[in-house]
């Protein structure tokens, strides 16, 4: 893990060096910057765990680079520690309403310098752990724990999504839902072990079988919703027909599988997927039935 990184932003030479030198000696990694611009600058295209901001700075001073540091989601977590030979306390107030994390005055000692820069990098690094906790419990709130795919609590925010931009773009899009015939005599002859591990293989199957940028999701139960864009109607039943075929041939089982396509991302898309899926299963299972959808 690399060492701390720590811009030092003021406009005298001396003082960055002197700060510099101080952080250096005591492990950290230091980037210098003469003034705002070049501060945000170097926020923007490094991973800054802190930031020494001088207040007065030409071009742009330290308020107005804390102001653009915190309107940008790359950098407004950075904690800013500001250095200033002011002496008055109405500056002090400014910067921390601001979102100033500290305040040190200019030459301060270096136990001190030390001691707040090490305070906030322990604020970067508690902010970065709830982030990557968030992310984490986020990322298993929208995954199936049994097929690894997404649940249906995601696959109903990228299908409403993804409906937007078709409808904004007109493109063409295509739903599909898929439904494992006779799952239940799947459970009964294998058990529901047996059965998990069908509906994984089945999962595996269609994940591999649609491109990067379409969605296969576990729908609920034995059913399973694939999102496919730019897919016309002539290329869903190609899409459909072989993904059916390559399940019966891998898995074992059949699926029945019901379609609609539309330009431009038609709202009852899915009802009529959905009525298609079961004139499929009632028509005899281990078919495709796609329709388009004006």
């Amino acid at each position: 893990m690399p060492a701390p990184l720590v811009v030092v932003a003021d406009d005298s030479a001396t003082v960055r060096a002197v700060v510099r030198l101080e952080l250096e000696a005591a492990g950290y990694r230091v980037l210098e910057a003469e003034d705002g611009h070049v501060a945000v600058a170097a926020a923007q295209d490094n991973p800054v765990d802190v930031m020494l901001l001088d207040v007065q700075m030409p071009a742009l001073d330290g308020h107005q680079a804390l102001q653009q540091l915190k309107s940008d989601p790359r950098t407004r977590d950075i904690p800013v520690v500001f250095l200033s030979a002011a002496s008055g306390g109405d500056d002090i107030v400014t910067a921390l309403r601001e979102g100033a994390h500290d305040y040190l005055r200019k030459s301060p000692e270096p136990a001190e310098l030390l001691a707040r820069v090490a305070a906030a990098y322990r604020v970067k690094q508690l902010q970065d752990q709830l982030r990557e906790r968030a992310e984490e419990l986020d990322s298993i709130s929208r995954t199936d724990h049994l097929t690894g795919l997404h649940n249906r609590r995601h696959a109903d925010e990228h299908l409403r999504g993804t409906m937007a931009a078709a409808a904004r773009h007109r493109f063409a899009l295509t739903v599909l839902l898929v439904d494992i015939d006779h799952f239940k005599r799947v459970n009964d002859s294998r058990g529901h072990s047996g059965g998990d591990e069908v509906l994984f293989e089945v999962a595996q199957v269609l994940s591999r079988g649609v491109r990067t940028e379409d969605l296969v999701a576990r729908w609920g139960g034995e059913e399973f919703l694939v999102v496919a864009l730019h897919t016309d109607a002539d290329a869903a039943a190609v899409l459909a027909e072989r993904l059916r075929r390559t399940v019966e041939e891998s898995c074992g089982v059949t699926i029945s599988i019901g379609g609609a396509t539309s330009s431009g991302g038609s709202a009852s898309s899915l009802d009529v997927a959905d009525r298609n899926l079961y004139a499929a299963k009632d028509a005899g299972r281990n078919r495709c039935l796609i329709s388009a959808v004006v």
